[in-house]
């Protein structure tokens, strides 16, 4: 069953998918590939880049995640929604992850996991490296008050402390599995991001899709925080992402 809405002047159904909360928004006119997007968390927040992308025939869809980390259940769970959105509504199997802040781990781990779904990464001040962020073990702050971000990662991972330390499950980790896919990557961020710096978090796929030569778009924001998120001017960017999606 559909309940219909709107979203940003865009026709809305929302439905449960494995008794899970889901959506897809639908353009005024499809373009003929089929390409669509998922939100990978956030639904909702700063939708400049979903909202341009839709005007251009693209749809836009989400699904609940049990958490915000990029969990497997979370991944695999996207993997068999892509599916149902391929069959039911006629589109490509595989999509762009649209992910912001914890969105990019969710982005980043379910790529590494299902490549085969992963058309383009579109990390916009992602999470790639836990001890950064909710840590805070580098430059920037530790995430929530009275260690609330180490509780979200107790409660997502099981881990304990001297497990995290030398843990090697970060998406910076699953940098190669991107590369060996050649999964296009656009990378925005505030350079002045104290809740997940850049220096700890993008830079590191930055460096490695330079230096081997990958699909990449990337632009800093001088003298921007974690937020806002997104472009001024998301011209360039949609206009990479649909370059680089193209059949």
């Amino acid at each position: 069953m559909y309940t219909y809405s709107e979203f940003c002047g865009f026709k809305r159904a929302d439905f449960k998918f494995e008794d899970r909360d889901a959506l897809i928004v639908f353009p005024e006119k499809p373009e003929p590939q089929g390409r669509w997007m998922m939100k990978m968390e956030y639904f909702g927040a700063f939708p400049a880049l979903e909202a341009e992308l839709l005007r251009r025939g693209w749809h836009l869809c989400w699904l609940r995640n049990v958490n915000r980390w990029g969990t497997d259940i979370d991944s695999d769970a996207k993997a068999r929604f892509a599916d149902f959105i391929a069959d039911e509504f006629g589109l490509e199997r595989k999509f762009t992850c649209v992910g912001m802040s914890c969105g990019g781990i969710c982005s980043v781990n379910f790529a590494a996991r299902h490549p085969e779904y992963a058309a383009l990464l579109y990390l916009d001040a992602p999470v790639m490296n836990l001890l950064s962020c909710p840590m805070g073990f580098g430059v920037g702050d530790a995430l929530g008050e009275n260690g609330s971000g180490w509780q979200e990662i107790v409660d997502a991972y099981g881990f304990d402390l001297p497990t995290l330390l030398t843990w090697r499950g970060h998406p910076i980790d699953k940098i190669p599995v991107l590369a060996e896919h050649r999964i296009p990557v656009a990378l925005v961020y505030g350079d002045s991001d104290p809740v997940v710096p850049y220096v700890e978090n993008g830079i590191v796929l930055e460096k490695y899709y330079k230096e081997h030569g990958l699909p990449l778009f990337c632009e800093g924001k001088a003298g921007c925080g974690h937020h806002p998120h997104g472009l001024e001017d998301n011209t360039k960017l949609a206009d990479f992402i649909e370059q680089q999606t193209k059949a």
